[in-house]
């Protein structure tokens, strides 16, 4: 069983955040994961851009950071898998929907699969169409295009 847990710093937790965690569930499931704990922290671009500044030396906001853990721990004599954090702009977010000329629950759901796929070890160089990462993000929000997470 995988677990989630969503976090705010800096902004109010919208409405919808409950509707995180099963999406989120969905496309762990889709990976063949299991026994993830994964957290999630949604914030505004001053607190991405101090993290993107001090992690890669970049004063810039972006709209999706992965901070790779990767350890195994025991919790109740059950053997857990910690893969990281994803930290994810709600104001990127939004403007990047609006530059990419998506919805923004299409967005959110690609920069949570995007953070996830860095969690489970996946890079890539460049944003080219033919990126083995973005080609496995492109087809995952392709299988699970039915979900939505924004009412």
């Amino acid at each position: 069983m995988n677990r989630v847990a969503i976090t705010g710093e800096e902004i109010p937790l919208p409405r919808w955040i409950d509707r995180v965690p099963p999406y989120i569930l969905k496309v762990l499931q889709y990976l063949h994961r299991d026994g993830w704990d994964l957290s999630i922290l949604f914030c505004n671009d001053a607190s991405i851009r101090a993290l993107n500044s001090r992690y890669r030396n970049l004063d810039e906001p972006t709209d999706v950071l992965s901070f790779v853990l990767g350890e195994t721990i025991e919790d109740a004599g059950e053997r857990r898998y910690v893969p990281g954090d994803i930290v994810i702009s709600l104001e990127t977010l939004g403007e990047n929907a609006r530059y990419f000329k998506v919805d923004e629950d299409e967005e959110l759901r690609r920069l949570l699969i995007h953070g996830i796929l860095h969690l489970d070890g996946l890079d890539h160089d460049t944003n080219a169409d033919n990126e083995p990462m973005l080609q496995a993000q492109e087809k995952i929000m392709a299988e699970l295009a039915g979900e939505r997470i924004l009412p």
